[in-house]
């Protein structure tokens, strides 16, 4: 475990390292820098801001300047590109617009404002992207099924860097990875706040998929659903010096939903998580039951995390959206080994502080649980366990486990 960490963390300097070599090389050769105006009230920016970020390798968004993005943007391909993002992107919140014109995921059914991608990219500057979610928000609680834009994908993305800016009020997702490999995310503020009684629902902070050697780091996070999401084939994955408040916890997961599909999550590292109001804290989830699909969480490690009033602190759900009698007659065929649960503290909201249910027929192994310090509002906390043994220092706060 500790060679596996210090690779990632090594890692996680050579990735910050590699990804702001665009910037010196946009200064080497001298190629144009564009700085962007907005066109004028209720204009549509985009073909422009489009544009810019095709024709020149230094694209400037002025602290003063608001560009309103009415239609989407297609920036995949790029090469050395440097976006500096000091004023404000905002997704104008044309509903009937982007729900018949957004970019299409298939993967849990997923539209994106904008995808980015290509190699050496940097977006950096200190600025907001802006999801405009409130719209969003109150129509889809009216409207479930309603698909809802993620603000930014990195699509086919390699060796980028997004770094000091804010992204607000998404819609749902902030930030999805799919097939990436060397993007690092360092020093992003996440805020979603719903001004209603309607919630800011699946307003994930970053989901990675079909990707490998990602770094999310030295973050704040304020959303209404998971601070970091490792979907299927997300490997190689380090998350350090987070804070979560609001959250679904960090979780790896869902897996194994869809038949015929083998899903890998392995080497993810999360370190030095600070996780408050929240739902979850360290999770994996893996579904179980008929026609569901397969795969493996291997080498995952949750290492210091204060966590203040988290319903759910440690959790392993290896029969998830599936009943006991199900995952008795059906267990899940998404296999979870090598885990480590390490230096995990703080409150929880109600009485259990640690959950590590799986699925019968030895489907999690080698689980450790060591140095856990947490605390019920009130009375003993309870730690629960089964079909799994389990080995670490904190073994003998878990009672014999249940069998199923």
């Amino acid at each position: 475990m500790r060679l596996t960490l210090s690779l990632l963390l090594a890692l996680s300097g050579l990735h910050s390292a590699l990804a702001h070599s665009p910037s010196r090389t946009v200064q080497n050769v001298g190629r144009a820098s564009c700085t962007l105006a907005a066109a004028g009230a209720g204009k549509d920016d985009s073909p422009q801001f489009l544009t810019a970020m095709q024709a020149c390798s230094t694209v400037v968004i002025p602290a003063t300047t608001t560009l309103n993005i009415s239609t989407r943007l297609n920036m995949t391909g790029l090469s050395n590109k440097h976006l500096n993002l000091q004023g404000t992107l905002r997704f104008n919140p044309n509903i009937p617009y982007w729900s018949g014109n957004g970019f299409s995921f298939p993967f849990q059914t997923q539209i994106t404002f904008w995808i980015l991608g290509g190699t050496n990219i940097v977006v950096d500057g200190g600025g907001t992207l802006d999801g405009a979610g409130q719209a969003w928000y109150d129509a889809f609680a009216s409207n479930s099924s309603l698909l809802r834009p993620i603000t930014l994908t990195l699509f086919q993305a390699t060796n980028v860097l997004v770094s000091n800016i804010k992204m607000v009020n998404s819609p749902e997702w902030f930030n999805l990875v799919n097939e990436g490999k060397n993007v690092t995310f360092d020093g992003v503020t996440l805020n979603a706040a719903s001004t209603s009684s309607n919630g800011a629902d699946n307003t994930d902070g970053w989901d990675i998929y079909r990707s490998d050697q990602v770094v999310i780091k030295n973050s704040v996070i304020n959303n209404g659903d998971d601070c970091v999401s490792f979907k299927p084939n997300s490997t190689n994955v380090l998350v350090s010096n987070l804070n979560c408040t609001g959250s679904h916890g960090i979780s790896v997961g869902s897996l194994g939903q869809f038949a015929g599909m083998f899903d890998i999550v392995e080497n993810v590292t999360a370190i030095n998580i600070r996780m408050s109001n929240a739902q979850n804290g360290a999770r994996i989830k893996a579904w179980a039951g008929s026609g569901v699909g397969s795969g493996i969480v291997k080498n995952i490690t949750f290492s210091n995390f204060i966590e203040s009033k988290v319903d759910n602190p440690v959790v392993i759900d290896q029969c998830y959206m599936t009943s006991a009698a199900l995952c008795a007659q059906f267990p899940s065929n998404t296999f979870i080994q090598d885990v480590w649960f390490t230096t995990i503290s703080g409150t929880s909201t109600g009485s259990t502080v640690a959950s590590l249910a799986c699925s019968p027929g030895a489907r999690c192994t080698d689980i450790n649980v060591n140095g856990f310090s947490l605390s019920p509002p009130s009375g003993t906390a309870k730690y629960v366990c089964q079909n799994v043994n389990l080995t670490g220092n904190a073994v003998a706060l878990f009672p014999a486990c249940t069998v199923t």
